[in-house]
């Protein structure tokens, strides 16, 4: 599934691509002229997505791929002659279990994705971000990696995870020419987030965006990440934070009801 680039082009690898956040970062910087690269598990998506983007005038390749396999990871780091751009997308939630009723398996599950999938793609890329001249890796965490709320521990936890792998990563690698930007949403209403995160039940999903007017959008996201990527070389966007103006934290919302 692929399309040809020529040498000069930039390549942005996505993760979890295959929808919402992910699905519209490619747009995006497909848009912003980099050859993006398409990685989740859903091949049937990827396809779909990559066919859209190349009958817009973009470049792309899709790679499907589940960032929780490393050698899968290897492979296909292994496969890629230029990486300009990461953004580490993967990641979601299962359930909304308080601390003492919570299923270990949604919370190793939660980690494996959000943390070491995060982990995976950037140690299997980040040589050849460096060799680029002007690397720059993204990590799509959460306001939930910033604060806590009731009922999110386990996702809070993950994500608190992969904000800390990111902070980490940018002191390690400074001097390196290789950026370390972090994308925290909060409430952003995609087709499928809440909707997983509640195994399918629509009408569990659809109370957490009740009476909110205007919650971020995919888009939204996307272009807060397009416009952090595309910043001068040397110029890191080290932390963003970004909410709907109707949320002023995790546990304060405004809701027209």
């Amino acid at each position: 599934m692929t399309t040809a680039s020529t040498p000069s082009t930039p390549v942005a690898v996505i993760t979890g691509a295959s929808s919402g956040i992910g699905a519209a970062t490619a747009r995006q910087l497909a848009q912003a002229g980099y050859h993006v690269v398409l990685t989740a598990r859903r091949k049937d998506r990827l396809e779909a997505l990559l066919n859209e983007l190349v009958a817009a005038g973009g470049q792309a390749t899709a790679h499907p791929l589940d960032v929780t396999d490393r050698p899968a990871v290897d492979a296909f780091a292994a496969g890629l002659a230029r990486v300009d751009v990461l953004v580490n997308n993967a990641g979601g939630a299962l359930g909304a279990d308080p601390v003492a009723s919570g299923d270990p398996a949604d919370w190793r599950q939660m980690f494996e994705v959000n943390v070491i999938g995060t982990l995976n793609a950037t140690q299997a890329l980040l040589p050849a971000l460096t060799a680029s001249g002007n690397g720059t890796v993204v990590v799509i965490t959460s306001t939930a990696g910033h604060g806590t709320y009731e009922g999110g521990a386990g996702y809070v936890a993950a994500k608190h995870g992969a904000h800390v792998l990111a902070e980490t990563l940018r002191l390690e690698i400074v001097g390196t020419p290789v950026r370390v930007i972090e994308i925290a949403p909060g409430m952003v209403k995609t087709e499928e987030f809440a909707t997983t995160r509640f195994r399918g039940d629509t009408e569990k999903a659809a109370k957490v965006y009740e009476g909110v007017a205007e919650p971020l959008t995919a888009d939204d996201v996307a272009d807060t990440v397009s416009w952090a990527v595309n910043r001068p070389a040397h110029v890191n966007i080290d932390l963003l934070v970004v909410r709907p103006r109707a949320q002023a934290s995790n546990s304060k919302v405004h809701r027209e009801l």
